[in-house]
């Protein structure tokens, strides 16, 4: 598995999205995030169909701190059980050490 990796949920309003990502960036859970919306979202859900609008948040963040942003994630979520997927990403040099500098813990 690689060192870094892409974090995506989504959110039922932008507001809870940017909540979101400036509880994880200023914890240095995340190095950055990204708000995409609206976007449709089609799905099943309690063995129901659906179609709703939702707002994509993208987060990155290093594999060692996974763990501590899923956590935040699922505990500042307003939904109960919300997607949330880790991919495991490459990148620019420079794009992965500016990761790894912002996801440090504050000594």
């Amino acid at each position: 598995m690689t060192d870094y990796v892409q974090v995506s949920t989504a959110t039922p309003a932008r507001e809870e999205a940017v909540s979101l990502a400036q509880g994880a960036v200023k914890a240095r859970l995340a190095a950055g995030a990204q708000i995409v919306g609206p976007v449709t979202s089609v799905f099943w859900h309690l063995g129901e169909f659906g179609e709703g609008e939702e707002w994509k948040l993208l987060l990155t963040t290093t594999s060692e701190r996974y763990p501590e942003l899923e956590r935040h994630l699922l505990e500042a979520h307003p939904w109960d059980n919300p997607e949330l997927i880790s991919t495991p990403i490459g990148g620019a040099p420079r794009c992965l050490t500016w990761i790894s500098d912002n996801v440090r813990p504050e000594s």
